[in-house]
Order: structure tokens, then sequence, then C-alpha cells
């Protein structure tokens, strides 16, 4: 027996359009996500079940809300309302008018704990968010004097051919490592820009072994793809932490490219430290993930087949 929960006639096309998804998919979504099936016909959504009946049109509700407040709706927005994650909050603008938002409430921990602790270990599956927030939050802090400068570092894992085998000089050979850094970068303050205050040693992207021996004082310093490190290359970074400084760990310990017989650092290093005062630990999760809603469920998919 079908259940009526939403009756759209008074609503206008634009609203009923986003509600559907394109070709009703977030209709189909929903169904999938409560084993249900929902249909739109005349105006009127209906559901199969009445028992899911109450959550569904709890959904729906906040969809339109969604709607309402900014004039469309994301695939994502509907991924996090259904996991009920669903959060906005602007943190940042980048250039020319464009405006960054936390997106979801696990990224909302995780900004939050930047601000709380003085080291912040990210962890969770790619796309959702944890090198460009972390670069969000660096650079506010720059903005705002707290810190004189902005370090990131990646660690370089060669996963084929040899870096001394490859044409050019050192920036050549490891620039590839650190593009996805230079990218964040872009998209938050143009690529002009970025070169300015790398030039001026404001903005520092570089390979990890280039952290050795140094102090790091009034700075964010953020490593990247930590899953790759060694227990000693990490330990010696987050050994390099000087006064008035902070420091952004992100990894994602379910794509270790290290060779097989060597013990990722990352994960020994949540273990170690995990307690001590001034270190959190936040870890994301697939709802968390902010690309296309396929990315969620190819990871969803990997996860149930290497159980």
């Amino acid at each position: 027996m079908n259940v009526e929960i939403y009756d759209l006639n008074n609503e206008n096309v634009d609203l009923i359009s986003a509600v559907l998804g394109i070709n009703d998919e977030n209709l189909k979504m929903i169904g999938d996500f409560y084993n249900a099936k929902v249909t739109f016909e005349n105006g009127i959504i209906s559901v199969d079940s009445q028992e899911v009946a109450q959550p569904i049109k709890a959904v729906f509700d906040k969809l339109i809300d969604i709607y309402r407040e900014n004039e469309q709706i994301e695939s994502q927005d509907l991924i996090t309302v259904l996991h009920n994650s669903y959060y906005k909050q602007f943190i940042v603008s980048g250039i020319g008018s464009r405006k960054y938002y936390l997106r979801t409430t696990g990224q909302k921990r995780l900004y939050d704990s930047f601000e709380k602790n003085v080291i912040t270990f990210a962890i969770g599956p790619a796309g959702t968010g944890k090198t460009f927030l972390a670069v969000c939050y660096a650079y506010s802090l720059l903005k705002q004097n707290v810190v004189r400068r902005i370090i990131i570092t990646r660690p370089v894992v060669e996963t084929g051919e040899s870096l001394g085998f490859l044409p050019g000089d050192l920036r050549e050979k490891v620039d590839p490592y650190l593009r996805p850094i230079y990218d964040s970068f872009e998209m938050l303050i143009g690529q002009e820009n970025l070169q300015k205050m790398i030039e001026k040693n404001i903005i520092e992207i570089a390979p990890l072994a280039y952290m050795r021996g140094r102090t790091l004082n009034e700075a964010c310093v953020i490593l990247d793809e930590a899953q790759n490190t060694t227990p000693m290359q990490i330990k010696m970074f987050m050994t390099r932490l000087g006064f008035n400084s902070k420091m952004i760990i992100t990894g994602d310990i379910t794509q270790i490219d290290l060779p097989a017989f060597k013990q990722s650092g990352l994960i020994q290093a949540m273990r170690i430290v995990d307690g001590i005062d001034g270190v959190s630990i936040i870890h994301m999760h697939n709802y968390d993930v902010v690309r296309h809603p396929i990315v969620s469920k190819i990871i969803d998919a990997y996860e149930e087949n290497l159980k």
C-alpha cells in the first residue's frame, strides 16, 4: 500500500526539480537507503512502506529547507541528509566571489579540532576535504596574523620509477607529488598570489625530507598523505613543532603506498600519541565525501569487498 508523504502541487517547478533530482535520481537514492520504493505522481511523493514513511518525509523536509536557503540542492547534500550529517558554515572567501563552507558534521568536527588543539590528525578517505580544509584553516590564521608562515609537506614515495631516472632537476622531479597541494592553494588564492607568497617565503611547499633539522615557529604546518611516512619520518616531523604553531597531519590509512615490508608511521603515531593533551585524532567517514556521489559508493563497495 502506497503512503502519501508529500504534496508538491503548490511548489514551484525549480524546487520540485531540485528535490526529485535529475531523472528522479534523488527518489531512487532515498528508496535504496531505506529499502523502499519512492514515487512521484500527480504532484504527490509516495512510499510503499508505512514503516519508513515518517523518516523519509523528514528527509524531504530537510531537502526543501536546503533548497529554500540555497536555491539549489547539490548531490552531496542528499547523502549527508540521509546520514544525518548535513551541515553548512562559511569558513573563508577565495578568489573572486568564491566562498567555501564546511559541508558535513564531520568537517565541522575536524575544523573545530584545528581551532582547539595544537596537533590534529585528520584521518579518512579521499574526497572528505582533509587537505583543503587544512589549507583553508592555515590561510585564515595567516590572514589574522596568528601565524607568519604556512608550511605544507608530503612524503615522496616512489611507486614505479626511481626519481633518479626521471628527467629534470629536483624541483621538476618532486613537484608532481606536491601538485595536489598547489591545486588547493590555487583554488583558494589563485596561481599568481600563490607564486608571490612562495617567493616571499610566506608559503612553503616542500618534500618531507626538507623538514629535518628545523624548528618551525609561528607557523601552521601541514603534513599531507601521512600514511606514506615511515615511523622515523613522522616522529621527525612532529618534533619540528615550535612555539605559537599549529600542526595538521592528514592521511588515508586505506591507501598506503609504502613497500609491504615497511610500517606506516601514521598508524603507529596515532597509537602512540593518542591521549596526549593538545593532540586530537579525527576520523572522517564515507558520508563526509564531498566529491561526486559515486566516490562514496566506490569507497563503500571496496570496504564491503575487503571484509
